[in-house]
């Protein structure tokens, strides 16, 4: 175990990730159980077929402060990279349909020689940071945290042959914009960290195939995030469901590319969240339909559907915070911007946001 600072935190190196799971119970989470899965094929479900588009087109058409045209356009804007750019998360290397690539089309099928790991995993994580990464972490693949199945087909998903390591990656949400959740420019902001991750993901898969080697590029699919990320010491689980980091709390986005180029792995980190969170429940608190819980100790079991059990964690309950988008008319960031762990603002409005600079 080892100690430093990172944004004022101290945080220690441990050798084992700050969690606990059951190994009886633990599974691989089967996506048809998804929340956004269950939308279209779960009629048993009070959320069957509905969306945030009805509440969305009433407040425009009402100019609702917060929520009126030019605050959707923005949030719908912010989204483009990561959902119109499909190729984005392609488990293969792009085409680049003007012509051949910088250095012809034929040399990144050799693989470049790995003499120094330490050193090439410092390169991966320069690389990741040039591209945009906030954070960025090496984790040796922990196979419980990735999906049973794709998210869409629903078809057995399985890493291609030799993949060990995930690279991943966090991105700072824009402060202002977080802060102003429930109202729609915390979902512009929200939208600008998943598109600045495709770029991010796709950019770095494309480096490391450059070197010869298999790259898989994911938001949130493929694998759940949060766990990866605390097994690359980015930071912790918190009662929001969400990764904690010492830099910015949860005020991040994260994405993963899976890979057999040879890293080295880092260790998790430890900085007291699970403690806090105990006794905080701000988040608990803040949320609109209590979809946060309030017990004084985690529990191994899910609370809906789309819970997965087996980890010893405070239960999101989607189904809650899913019904609430509904109502509200886009996403919502609450649980992230009153966090005390948070760095940025914790309370604003979108007239504040759009008269900043």
């Amino acid at each position: 175990m080892e100690a430093s600072s990172r944004r004022g935190v101290r945080v220690r190196h441990v050798d084992q990730p700050p969690y606990v799971v059951d190994e009886s119970r633990i599974e691989r989470y089967d996506q048809v159980n998804l929340i956004f899965n269950r939308i279209g094929n779960d009629p048993s479900w009070d959320c069957y077929l509905h969306d945030e588009e009805a509440v969305g087109l009433q407040s425009i058409r009402e100019a609702k402060p917060g929520y009126d045209r030019v605050d959707y356009a923005l949030a719908e804007a912010a989204w483009t990279v990561h959902d119109v750019w499909t190729q984005a998360f392609s488990w293969d290397r792009l085409e680049r349909p003007g012509g051949p690539s910088l250095m012809g089309d034929k040399w990144y099928k050799t693989r470049y020689e790995v003499d120094d790991v330490p050193e090439m995993t410092r390169k991966v994580k320069k690389a990741a940071r040039f591209f945009g990464a906030s954070l960025v972490g090496v984790v040796e693949i922990n196979m419980n945290w990735l999906y049973a199945n794709h998210r869409y087909s629903l078809e057995p998903l399985e890493l291609p042959e030799g993949v060990r390591y995930a690279v991943v990656v966090a991105v700072e949400m824009d402060e202002l914009g977080i802060a102003t959740s429930p109202e729609v420019p915390a979902a512009a902001a929200t939208g600008v960290g998943y598109s600045r991750l495709a770029f991010i993901a796709s950019s770095l898969s494309e480096f490391i195939r450059n070197l010869g080697y298999t790259a898989v590029p994911a938001s949130n699919g493929v694998g759940l995030s949060v766990p990866l990320a605390v097994d690359a010491g980015l930071g912790e689980l918190g009662r929001n469901g969400l990764l904690i980091t010492p830099e910015y709390g949860p005020r991040v986005r994260l994405c993963k590319v899976y890979t057999d180029l040879p890293l080295e792995a880092d260790k998790p980190i430890e900085f007291g969240v699970h403690e806090f969170c105990r006794t905080c429940k701000k988040c608990a608190e803040a949320c609109e339909v209590e979809a946060i819980s309030f017990e004084d100790e985690p529990s191994y079991d899910g609370v809906c559907k789309s819970s997965s059990p087996g980890a010893l964690k405070w239960a999101i309950d989607g189904e809650k915070c899913y019904k609430y988008w509904c109502e509200n008319g886009t996403d919502c960031s609450t649980c992230i911007s009153v966090c005390p762990y948070n760095t940025g603002r914790t309370e604003a409005h979108a007239d504040e946001f759009w008269a900043s600079p």
